[in-house]
């Protein structure tokens, strides 16, 4: 695997980290809350399906939620903090300014729910991960079992979502950043199909219309159709349009995202760049190919994607509110 530059040292320091937090993850388990809780997962599903049919495009952004969660201290529910007088949270960084409020408002309306039916029980990360899941599903993903036992956390700071991965990165940029979480390339180009569903704000690939690289021009290698419909839809300077991710299908999870990725017409520099070696490029052919593979593979990966950092036992606690820190 090609890190780059310093890039041995970077994997070095990678599978350090990765023993960490692999630790407490070997102690959640599918059907934690079968004695505590049983229907916890029947009602987030439950939630969930009311929350559909009030806003059909609202299981992209909950999928989003859970990976932005997990990539930033682990999945320990830190984006759902509220932010205070002394500290500025998570979900008010740039990278999570993008979130609607009833993004938040569904994940509150569950807990109120767990909380009436099992109190201080149902961690907020482990809701989070649920409602991942089942919006997976909902869209026509493969449905997969969560491991659950999570413990909420007790910091949300703005400044360390810097390990969220911007749009702008190149496979090396990604490949190094996913090491340093212990996912590798394969888990890579497979949460990348999570683009498959859900829209984008148009500054976060405007470079690649107007300044690709700094030189004032378009992105090269994005197909000349794409650009210009794109260019239509986010003139220049426009910050408040959205596009969708994929097309073709923005509310179906299937594999159009790889077949946009092979002509050109990835939406994010981070999109396009899975086509950069021929490893990488393959599995983006073959998820074209074979959607049922695909799906399969995103699954495994969001499982494993689910386990890090977590926080079990006494290392973190059940929020009674989502949206606020229980230091006890």
């Amino acid at each position: 695997m090609d890190l780059g530059r310093g890039g041995s040292m970077l994997l070095s320091l990678a599978v350090v980290l990765c023993m960490s937090l692999a630790g407490s993850a070997s102690e959640i388990k599918v059907g934690f809350y079968s004695e505590s809780c049983p229907t916890a997962e029947y009602i987030v599903k439950e939630e969930l399906d009311k929350a559909f049919k009030a806003s059909a495009g609202i299981g992209a952004d909950l999928l989003r939620l859970h990976f932005h969660d997990c990539f930033v201290g682990g999945c320990e529910a830190s984006i759902l903090v509220d932010s205070t007088k002394g500290n500025i949270a998570e979900k008010d960084a740039p990278p999570n300014e993008t979130f609607e409020d009833e993004v938040f408002d569904v994940i509150d309306t569950i807990k109120t729910r767990l909380e009436a039916t099992c109190k201080r029980t149902v961690s907020c990360a482990d809701i989070i991960a649920f409602a991942a899941r089942d919006s997976v599903v909902h869209y026509g993903g493969k449905y997969y079992s969560v491991p659950s036992g999570r413990k909420d956390g007790r910091k949300s700071i703005a400044k360390e979502t810097v390990d969220l991965p911007p749009p702008t990165f190149n496979l090396n940029q990604l490949t190094t950043l996913f090491a340093s979480k212990g996912l590798n390339r394969d888990d890579l180009v497979a949460l990348s199909g999570a683009h498959t569903i859900g829209v984008a704000h148009c500054p976060s690939f405007a470079d690649r219309l107007y300044n690709y690289s700094g030189t004032l021009k378009g992105d090269p290698s994005l197909d000349y159709g794409y650009a210009k419909q794109l260019k239509r839809e986010c003139p220049p300077g426009n910050t408040v349009n959205e596009v969708d991710m994929d097309p073709q299908s923005s509310l179906t999870f299937d594999s159009s995202f790889y077949k946009a990725v092979t002509t050109h017409r990835g939406l994010f520099t981070s999109d396009q760049a899975l086509m950069s070696t021929p490893a990488t490029a393959y599995k983006v052919s073959q998820y074209a190919k074979k959607p049922n593979l695909f799906k399969k593979k995103f699954a495994t990966s969001m499982v494993k994607m689910g386990k890090i950092g977590v926080l079990t036992g006494k290392q973190g606690n059940v929020r009674a509110n989502c949206r606020v820190i229980n230091y006890s």
